[in-house]
């Protein structure tokens, strides 16, 4: 039986997705991700997410997207909605549904104006959207022509607290994907995620990377706070040979002896707590979902956080306890 979907409705949330290509086949090269990561900001722009971050591999991806309130979706302008609409629209039917939204017919605009406006806001449309459409270009570019579904089953998603500390912590995990893949040693060297795309030059990335400082805070700071977080305060690469500061097995033995794994090493290992948590933020955080959602949990279950394992997390707890290991 299918897990109900971790969401908020109707408030501002972030949320950590993930999707697998089916079979966990490499089908994602150079140019599959290039035209991926253009969908990526198109189809944010439509559905009005934020992107704070986000990381394309060959054969999944991440992104952690912040919804907007739902009155913004309900209080569009037209001319805002067409103007989302170009994100992935051709301009001939954009000017389709210009005529459409200011039809004389009230009943044809209004349906129109709501259709447009049901595909907004919502994470599992705005990652429906995304998956779709790259679908649709995958199989039709094929050599072969191909059928059939790309993505595996449903995508994960964590609910993360909006909290800069919370944010920061879980883009870094995101954006160190092509270090645990030995990729890179540097997540500024693979133009696939968003750090790397920010420290390109990118306006979009880089304004993603603020928003997980805080919105009044300036670029250079926000840029200086997350490159802390990715690497740790006076972490020079140990990785230069091309061998990863710490992997899995190494990360699972220190718990076996008893130790924690540095947040900063953590972060460089496949941690579960990402992907699996459900929900991911501070104590007060958790509860509140939990209390808010009660129903969606075992009768006997008194409480909500469980706290992160295998490291210091600064504080950072968890809805769901993890049955197998932390890091895989």
């Amino acid at each position: 039986m299918r897990q109900a979907r971790i969401k908020i409705e109707g408030k501002r949330a972030v949320y950590h997705c993930m999707t697998r290509v089916v079979g966990g086949e490499f089908l994602l090269g150079e140019r599959e991700k290039e035209i991926l990561r253009k969908q990526l900001w198109n189809v944010a722009g439509f559905c009005g997410v934020e992107v704070l971050t986000y990381c394309l591999m060959s054969n999944h991806f991440h992104v952690l997207v912040r919804t907007p309130l739902e009155s913004e979706i309900e209080n569009m302008t037209d001319l805002e909605l067409l103007r989302r609409a170009g994100k992935i629209y051709s301009a001939d039917k954009v000017d389709f549904f210009k005529e459409m939204l200011s039809s004389e017919d009230e009943s044809v605009s209004r349906n129109y104006r709501s259709n447009l406006k049901a595909r907004m806001g919502d994470i599992s449309l705005f990652m429906k959207e995304l998956k779709q459409r790259f679908s649709i270009w995958f199989n039709r570019t094929r050599k072969k022509k191909r059928v059939g579904t790309l993505w595996a089953e449903r995508f994960k998603s964590v609910l993360v607290e909006d909290d800069p500390f919370a944010l920061m912590t879980v883009a870094a995990y995101i954006d160190l994907n092509s270090v645990r893949a030995g990729l890179v040693t540097d997540p500024s060297e693979y133009r696939f995620c968003g750090y790397g795309e920010a420290m390109a030059g990118s306006k979009s990335a880089k304004r993603g990377i603020r928003l997980l400082a805080g919105r009044r805070i300036n670029m250079a700071n926000a840029l200086e706070q997350y490159r802390v977080v990715v690497f740790g305060k006076g972490y020079a690469s140990k990785s230069a040979n091309g061998k990863r500061a710490v992997d899995g097995d190494k990360a699972k033995k220190v718990l076996e002896q008893g130790g924690r794994v540095e947040m900063t090493e953590a972060l460089r290992c496949r941690v579960r707590y990402f992907t699996d948590g459900a929900v991911i933020g501070s104590n007060e955080f958790v509860q509140s979902y939990f209390e808010t959602n009660r129903a969606n949990f075992g009768i006997k279950r008194r409480d909500g956080p469980r706290k992160l394992r295998g490291s210091d997390w600064g504080g950072l707890s968890c809805i769901r306890d993890l049955r197998n290991e932390v890091f895989s």
